[in-house]
């Protein structure tokens, strides 16, 4: 497939994706998705499971519209034409990452923004959080000591990134950990010093944030834990021991 071929398909596949959840503002359909999946057809912005105020009181609309219509939207785009210009027609994701080093910065900065969000949206829904169950709930358990202290763990690993960035957990060496990750940067990169496969991801950009919460990223972290969907978390990890 030619460059401007892969761009067109692509791209429309994007657009269609961007537009089927932005019609369905005032409710878009709730549920389980199948990400994150490294043998799609195409890159494509996740469909939105909830509506833009179906979050609240914890994260508020205008933050989720911006976020997912804005700066979702753009790195998805920018990803596109990241792959385009650089020849890249493999759509195995992970197969991009683990060789990540080797492009330019607009690959693994707007890669990196597409994927992390994509999971970052397929992990929260309405009437959530609580405890993760199963074999979930075992792992924490066994690798943390408690679903409390990992809480405590991950909510300190959020507050104390520098800057810009994420916080992870992550299936790695047989077992959950929780690394950190700046700008957009995550564990199945080449350049991570942890590799990993993501089960939970938590955005700490501001623009994750701000509006509501101003500068107080502790109280963001504090509210993230009210929308976390678990059973979907709980897919990721399966899929992960998996591998």
């Amino acid at each position: 497939m030619d460059k401007r071929t892969f761009l067109r398909t692509t791209a429309l596949a994007g657009v269609g994706a961007f537009f089927a959840s932005t019609d369905k503002l005032g409710g878009a359909p709730s549920g389980i998705t199948s990400f994150p999946e490294s043998d799609s057809s195409s890159f494509a912005q996740i469909t939105l499971p909830y509506s833009f105020n179906a979050l609240e009181p914890y994260i508020d609309a205008k933050t989720m519209e911006i976020h997912y219509t804005k700066h979702h939207a753009a790195y998805t785009k920018n990803f596109i034409a990241a792959l385009a210009d650089q020849n890249i027609t493999t759509t195995d994701i992970n197969e991009i990452f683990k060789n990540v080093s080797k492009y330019p910065a607009a690959v693994r900065n707007q890669g990196g923004g597409y994927y992390n969000h994509n999971l970052y949206f397929s992990i929260m829904a309405p009437k959530a959080g609580g405890e993760p169950g199963g074999d979930l709930a075992k792992r924490i358990n066994s690798d943390f000591g408690s679903f409390a202290k990992f809480k405590e763990d991950f909510s300190k690993a959020g507050a104390g990134q520098f800057g810009s960035g994420w916080a992870w957990l992550i299936w790695s060496g047989g077992k959950l950990q929780i690394v950190t990750s700046s700008n957009q940067d995550n564990s199945l990169m080449d350049i991570a010093p942890l590799h990993g496969m993501p089960v939970l991801g938590m955005d700490v950009w501001e623009h994750a944030y701000y509006l509501n919460y101003q500068n107080r990223r502790a109280d963001y972290i504090a509210a993230f834990w009210n929308v976390i969907n678990w059973k979907q978390v709980e897919i990721n990890y399966s899929k992960a021991v998996s591998v």
